[in-house]
């Protein structure tokens, strides 16, 4: 998936990403700034979240239920200091779960990571659109 998309198209954009991706652990990279998280906050909305989403920087996975009382974790490692931090949170226990896990900044955690995920890189067009690229992985 390569597409060029505006706020306007989120919504299918969302459901395009949960559909083309074939692991529920989705890895966001992109500048500050991006969308990420805005992304992140309408695919949790395509998938029931019934929480408001909001970015986790400080306190790394914010939990999210669904309506049908599945749940969704939200990682932000853009601040993380060293990928110890992240194992004490017992990010493996987060990951190796068959939940959604919509990871923020993952290139600070790398080694953490299981083998089998979806990487999604977005970047700013020159018009001010976004540009996303998945890649199953």
């Amino acid at each position: 998936m390569n597409k060029t998309y505006s706020l306007e198209n989120l919504p299918l954009i969302a459901k395009e990403v949960i559909q083309t991706a074939k692991h529920k652990t989705l890895l966001f990279f992109g500048e500050m700034g991006v969308g990420k998280t805005t992304l992140i906050k309408e695919i949790g909305k395509q998938l029931g979240m019934i929480d408001v989403a909001h970015s986790p920087t400080f306190s790394l996975v914010n939990e999210y239920k669904t309506t049908d009382n599945q749940i969704i974790y939200h990682f932000d490692f853009y601040r993380i200091e060293n990928e110890e931090e992240a194992y004490d949170i017992g990010i493996e226990d987060y990951l190796y779960t068959n939940n959604w896990c919509l990871v923020e900044w993952p290139e600070n955690v790398e080694n953490l990571l299981p083998l089998e995920t979806t990487k999604i890189i977005i970047s700013v067009t020159e018009n001010n659109q976004r540009n996303i690229q998945l890649k199953n992985l």
